[in-house]
């Protein structure tokens, strides 16, 4: 038995709320907002993603999106307004592209901390916000534009307004969760509704809390829901018809994007789906290093199972629903196509189980004792990793600093890489050499972070050994981020953009070139952003930009090689981005008739005669 501990002035109350408060800020700014400013669009869906809000921002139409001109038609369109918007304040950059994730990773951690914190206690929402911060695959999936996060904050908002509203039977929190339902909705489709629908409806059925249906004001919510949600889907139905087999917009977007995704029977075929066995134990990554602890959460939920199947408080409501909306979540998409970063909606419920069994059960002596085993863990963990990193800058010491890490692994065919974590194939000799800053960052959190957290366990100051923890990774997520930036030549062609850029703007070549791209436009995307030139791709039309290039108002930028050949060299300056696995084609194809303008990691953009 503990002593109980002393009466705790409101004074000192608000003192520690304050300097938490303060620490998820310093957190958030140190990770999420300084990233914003580098590196720049990477290729692929960043900045692919990023055609469609900036042409939005540059022609004013807000209801079709649009790549390279063609219709975008398989994304719902709040995060392309939320980035063109950006983009009319800030300019065409990285960071306006990205603030809406880092606004919406600060806009997660806060509903974390409201909602644990009203289940709880102030420690609880403390844990939350701070693991929902430095948990890897918020950080990881956070570096490109993917709506994951905003989605998370309206499809957790959701179930949070239901659960108040139960709570309360106030009105406001009910027309709150049909207003956050529309915004997920109108931020990634049906899902938006799936997953808070689904669970709800299992979660009601259990409490037996359905009676109360007439509380949730299905008919002026549903309203509200319609009067948000509806009309983009209207226009853009009415503005995109006569597709490829007289499909339009209706058909793409709900039953090809939704039922035929599901079904793995989508067009185009260009997703992946991760193994079963891979799919699950990598969840242990993305929720690292607080998946260390889930084992404690999963012992509360079984323990307890009774009170949580007829929950009285808050505190065990908030443990059932979110049990029942991650593993809807997670099961979804172990049966449906997938992405790694697809199960993103299922992160806070799963952290909220782990923090609130943290902070409720820290005294109990078992919990004590798998508490901590889970910090010997992150120990040993820990002192890997750091050993690895040892090795990796000892064994490089020698090695001369390559600033333009990508030149150095061009030759290792990265594009290939279909894991965001394949990368650290990469991790050779002379790439530590490159990377030293960052990995003697990474190094010394992983060498005395996990070592300090344990000992403050040792003496019972969970709170200070919790908050080691995520400082450990706050310090790593730095250290990757630099990492990131230095792999940036590598995974944008944004430095080839610049050139172009550079010779127009010093009159070396006219500003009416025709940029042209060797292959799908995603792998030069960042040379049409930064640009701002619409590419021809020569044998290109693949992915994602099928079908729209069906309708009869697309404009013809799809060439094969012969194309190329009866148009090199002929009418305005051509510039060809050509990606590093297709040199040797367009060289046979070309004959070597053509003007090397910038090389970088392999990459290169070429032109068809001298410059002015």
């Amino acid at each position: 038995m503990y002593a109980p501990k002393p009466a705790v002035t409101q004074s000192r109350l608000t003192s520690t709320r304050n300097r938490r408060l303060w620490i998820l800020s310093i957190v958030w700014v140190a990770v999420y907002f300084a990233s914003l400013f580098s590196p720049p669009l990477l290729d692929d869906a960043d900045a692919t993603h990023a055609q469609a809000a900036a042409t939005m921002a540059r022609t004013g139409d807000y209801v079709t999106l649009y790549v390279n001109g063609i219709r975008y038609l398989e994304k719902a369109a709040l995060p392309y307004w939320l980035a063109a918007a950006d983009y009319r304040i800030f300019g065409f950059n990285s960071f306006a592209t990205h603030l809406p994730l880092a606004l919406g990773v600060g806009l997660l951690a806060a509903l974390a901390y409201r909602w644990a914190k009203h289940a709880i206690s102030q420690t609880a929402g403390f844990y939350a916000a701070l693991a929902t911060l430095t948990t890897t695959g918020v950080f990881l999936f956070t570096r490109i534009f993917i709506p994951e996060v905003l989605l998370s904050v309206f499809l957790c908002a959701a179930l949070y307004c239901m659960l108040r509203g139960l709570e309360t039977s106030r009105k406001g929190y009910f027309y709150g969760m049909w207003a956050a339902l529309a915004l997920a909705v109108m931020t990634k489709g049906l899902i938006g509704l799936v997953f808070p629908l689904g669970a709800a409806g299992v979660y009601l059925a259990i409490t037996g809390e359905w009676r109360r249906w007439r509380e949730f004001r299905v008919v002026t919510g549903g309203l509200l829901f319609l009067a948000i949600a509806a009309p983009w889907h209207i226009l853009a139905g009415l503005r995109n018809t006569g597709g490829m087999n007289g499909h339009g917009f209706f058909w793409f977007y709900f039953i090809n994007e939704h039922v035929l995704r599901f079904l793995g029977k989508r067009y185009p075929k260009d997703y992946n789906k991760l193994p079963g066995y891979l799919f699950w134990v990598l969840h242990l990554v993305w929720l690292f290093p607080w998946s260390l602890f889930l084992p404690v959460a999963v012992l509360d939920l079984w323990r307890n199972r009774k009170d949580y199947l007829r929950p009285k408080t808050f505190a065990n409501q908030t443990m059932l629903l979110c049990g029942i909306y991650a593993a809807l979540v997670l099961v979804f998409f172990s049966i449906s196509t997938n992405q790694e970063y697809y199960t993103f909606p299922a992160y806070l419920p799963i952290l909220l189980l782990i923090t609130l069994s943290l902070a409720r059960r820290e005294s109990n002596v078992l919990r004590g004792r798998m508490m901590s085993a889970a910090h010997i863990v992150f120990a040993a963990i820990g002192f890997l990793i750091a050993g690895a990193l040892f090795y990796g800058l000892w064994s490089s010491r020698h090695l001369p600093f390559e600033p333009s890490i990508g030149d150095l692994l061009a030759h290792r065919a990265v594009g290939n890489y279909t894991l965001s974590m394949s990368h650290f194939f990469d991790l050779t000799g002379a790439s530590f050499a490159a990377l030293r800053l960052p990995a003697a960052l990474a190094m010394l959190a992983f060498a005395f972070g996990p070592a300090v957290a344990w000992n403050l366990r040792l003496h019972r100051r969970n709170t200070a050994g919790l908050a080691v923890i995520a400082f450990t990774m706050a310090l790593f997520f730095i250290a990757a981020h630099i990492a990131l930036v230095r792999f940036g030549s590598m995974l944008s062609c944004s430095q080839l953009a610049d050139t172009a850029n550079d010779l127009v703007a010093t009159r070396r070549i006219e500003p009416n070139y025709q940029l042209m791209l060797y292959g799908d436009q995603s792998y030069g995307s960042s040379v049409i952003f930064y640009t701002d030139h619409r590419a021809l791709l020569v044998n290109g039309r693949s992915s994602s930009l099928i079908f729209g290039s069906t309708f009869p108002d697309a404009p013809h930028i799809f060439l094969n090689s012969q194309d190329l050949l009866h148009t090199w060299g002929t009418g305005v300056r051509h510039l060809l981005f050509v990606p590093s696995d297709q040199h040797e084609e367009v060289e046979k194809l070309l004959g070597g008739h053509y003007v090397l303008l910038k090389e970088t990691s392999g990459n290169s953009l070429i032109t068809d005669r001298p410059l002015n």
